[in-house]
């Protein structure tokens, strides 16, 4: 599981290809448990004073740090189903755009050859 994480971070802007269910959950997961660890840390540190700027700025970067990873990763995930990055912005649609978008994102790979490469599985490294 580990590996799905510190992979994506090794494609860290890389928006070609495509990304199995595998690696855009694991990612999303382990962003949201480390999220939740560095906000809890953040609270604690920030009752402190003299150290309150510093639990907003390890938050701040550890948002910097993934903010290009998970964008690239879900355009990858977005490959592997057949469909273009582009359909990221229908996030920005009120109310049905993220539904749509999360429809998306836990429907099944396309097998074989798509038009954005091998499904990454089949991809002997």
């Amino acid at each position: 599981m580990l590996d799905s994480y510190i992979a994506t971070f090794k494609k860290y802007i890389e928006f070609s290809g495509r990304a199995t269910r595998t690696e855009f959950w694991t990612f999303a997961l382990g962003n949201f448990v480390i999220g939740i660890i560095i906000s809890i840390l953040s609270g604690i540190i920030s009752s402190i004073d003299s150290l309150a700027i510093l639990g907003v700025a390890i938050s701040s970067l550890f948002t910097l740090a993934t903010f290009l990873p998970s964008i690239s990763v879900l355009v990858r995930r977005l490959h592997d189903t057949g469909r273009s990055g582009w359909w990221y912005w229908i996030a920005l649609v009120p109310f049905v755009g993220i539904i749509i978008l999360l429809v998306f994102l836990v429907s099944g790979s396309n097998e074989g050859e798509n038009k954005y490469g091998l499904h990454p599985n089949k991809i002997q490294s």
